[in-house]
């Protein structure tokens, strides 16, 4: 059985920590609390600090390391050449707002040399070019820069994107380098607008500079590549394997949307079994309105269904929003919610059955202020729901239905929201067989937590959230030639021109959960078993969990050196093995890496080197 959560893993998973997660002081290299010796012969203008590394979850937690915010781009490759000759690792740090080791292992020690580049305090500039790619104008970023602040400066010119991921809180370097993306595919009869697409960000790239190894002058260097090249397609999603200074995206006319939630279709008619009857399902509403997400808390019967369609002007129905973050019962966590999870990771993990009530119940009054379900609950879920609470929720205004700009409404999870940990995986798939996909997770998920439940135990106790993507298609950016990210999740296969689209399923549970990993093991294996290649692929999200073994993430051999691997390769097509070799040839020192992705990425085919 996994060990009790620590004190910090409990407020981490309430979300009562984020202040402190955000403003955590920083020890400078004189500071008597500082540990071991700063590093010493560092570009000019770079002074070290120490600062504990914790991601979203806190789940990866480290000894104070030293970091360093360079001031513009030229300081990267004066450090990365530093750090050669020092015998030094860079490793570059935005919000931190991730799951997967590809930063840092947790509990690397202080003694280990990692420095942390900072890049979310100077490296934060964004700018349109002034020029334009197939119609569609460009803009200019710095990877420090957050989300929410080049969206905002894209909205202030009247332009966005089709899709992005929800937190702001999120570096466009980070987003680039894991291959974020959001929820989108063409809805029935929808042409995009030039500078849109329907896959990750990275898809929208149309060239990069990064800190690249130049062996004719022995040093690193600022290189730009253009999406033609074949490297680019390497350095566009590289796991934190490379340094990105600054990308130039294609983007397009801003467009309203309306974000509908529905709260009334039950799970077993919204992931029935394609053929059944009705006309609400899941894939129903993507050919209805292209953009939709299902947020389906565990031990419920109705998931929150959201859904996005392009729509010029306000209807009469719809509240206008002009900012994003408009589910404030989301946003900041109940009291209620907060008061239960306490009990739930103080070990009271069979009340996850009632946790995910309130939250639907906390999210039903929020959209739609229906008192119903509350006024006919009893017992512990009466007794948080007071009169005090539901004053309080109902205070913001009723949220299903809400109209305005495209980052209003794509932009929805803040720091101060419950902080879960997440597995994540994308299907491969004709769009024609999207529905028959979800029906079997869904089936495959439901048995899986009654067999645990029968057992009395809770491995499950926050949301399954499933999306739907288009893939990573090199003409969506309308240059010829242009190179497919080759380790994104998102790249299409080849060999399966029929698989045009990608689900998405992630399952979330509150850190230190007891059997959470075995459960997620469980499922990984069952998928696996489900899209082996045949009908549908299984890729994983490199920013969640994956590769379980019974106690950890990230850990099972089989999965690192074979199957993930083998997910991203194509006989006679670029793919995993292209992409290491590039990796590692525009950085031979390994300078920008760390342990896991050393033997992450040591998986080669067999004769290669």
């Amino acid at each position: 059985m996994a060990s009790r959560p620590t004190r910090r893993q409990a407020l981490a998973a309430l979300g009562a920590g984020a202040a402190a997660w955000v403003l955590r002081g920083t020890l400078g290299p004189d500071s008597a609390q500082a540990i071991g010796a700063a590093p010493e012969g560092l570009p000019a203008g770079l002074t070290p600090y120490q600062r504990v590394y914790e991601n979203w979850a806190g789940e990866i937690r480290t000894d104070p390391l030293w970091v360093c915010a360079p001031t513009g781009p030229e300081q990267v490759p004066a450090l990365a050449d530093w750090a050669r000759g020092a015998g030094w690792r860079l490793r570059p740090q935005g919000h931190r707002h991730g799951w997967s080791p590809l930063t840092v292992a947790p509990g690397t020690p202080a003694s280990a040399n990692v420095l942390l580049v900072d890049t979310t305090q100077h490296l934060t500039a964004v700018a349109l070019t002034g020029n334009s790619v197939a119609g569609a104008p460009t803009v200019r970023v710095q990877t420090g820069a957050s989300m929410e602040d080049l969206l905002a400066h894209l909205a202030g010119h009247g332009l966005g994107v089709t899709a992005c991921p929800a937190p702001g809180d999120l570096t466009v370097g980070g987003v680039l380098a894991i291959g974020g993306h959001g929820t989108a595919v063409p809805a029935a009869g929808e042409i995009p607008p030039a500078g849109h697409g329907y896959g990750s960000l990275a898809n929208q790239v149309v060239s990069l500079t990064a800190a690249v190894w130049d062996e004719t002058r022995s040093r690193y260097v600022l290189r730009e590549f253009d999406r033609t090249e074949a490297d680019s397609g390497a350095l566009l999603v590289q796991l934190g394997r490379a340094f990105l200074t600054d990308v130039v995206l294609r983007v397009g006319a801003d467009h309203n949307l309306r974000c509908v939630s529905r709260v009334d279709i039950p799970a077993d008619e919204l992931f029935a079994a394609p053929g059944a009857p009705g006309n609400r399902t899941f894939a129903d509403f993507l050919d209805q309105d292209g953009r939709a997400e299902a947020i389906w808390y565990a031990f419920t019967s109705h998931p929150w269904l959201k859904t996005w369609r392009v729509t010029p002007t306000r209807p009469f129905a719809a509240r206008t929003v002009t900012e994003p973050y408009n589910y404030p019962f989301s946003d900041n966590i109940p009291k209620p919610v907060a008061d239960l999870a306490g009990q739930l990771v103080s070990g009271a993990w069979g009340l996850a059955p009632t946790f995910g009530q309130l939250q639907f119940l906390i999210t039903k009054i929020g959209l739609t202020g229906d008192l119903t379900d509350v006024l006919l609950s009893s017992g512990l879920l009466r007794s948080l729901l007071t009169g005090d609470v539901l004053t309080h929720l109902l205070a913001d205004g009723l949220r299903s239905d809400l109209w305005g700009p495209s980052r209003a409404l794509l932009q929805y999870v803040r720091p101060t929201t419950l902080r879960v940990t997440a597995n994540g995986y994308a299907i491969h798939l004709r769009r024609a067989d999207l529905q028959w996909a979800v029906s079997e997770f869904a089936a495959e998920y439901e048995r899986l937590l009654t067999e645990y439940q029968q057992r009395g135990e809770y491995p499950v106790n926050g949301a399954v959230e499933i999306r739907a993507t288009g893939l990573d298609d090199p003409a969506a950016t309308g240059i010829p030639g242009a190179q497919p990210p080759l380790l994104s999740a998102l790249r299409p296969h080849p060999d399966h021109p029929e698989w045009d689209t990608a689900l998405w399923l992630d399952v979330l549970s509150l850190p230190g959960t007891p059997t959470l990993h075995r459960f997620c093991r469980d499922l990984e294996q069952a998928l696996l078993r489900t899209f082996d290649g045949t009908r549908a692929g299984l890729r994983v999200e490199w920013s969640k969990g994956w590769a379980y073994t019974d106690t950890a993430a990230w850990s099972d051999p089989d999965m690192l050196a074979r199957t993930i691997p083998d997910s991203l390769r194509t006989a006679g097509h670029p793919g995993w093995d292209e992409a290491v070799t590039a990796l590692d040839r525009h950085d031979p020192h390994h300078v920008f890496g760390n342990p896991f992705l050393d033997g992450l990425l040591r998986a080669r085919t067999a004769g290669r080197p």
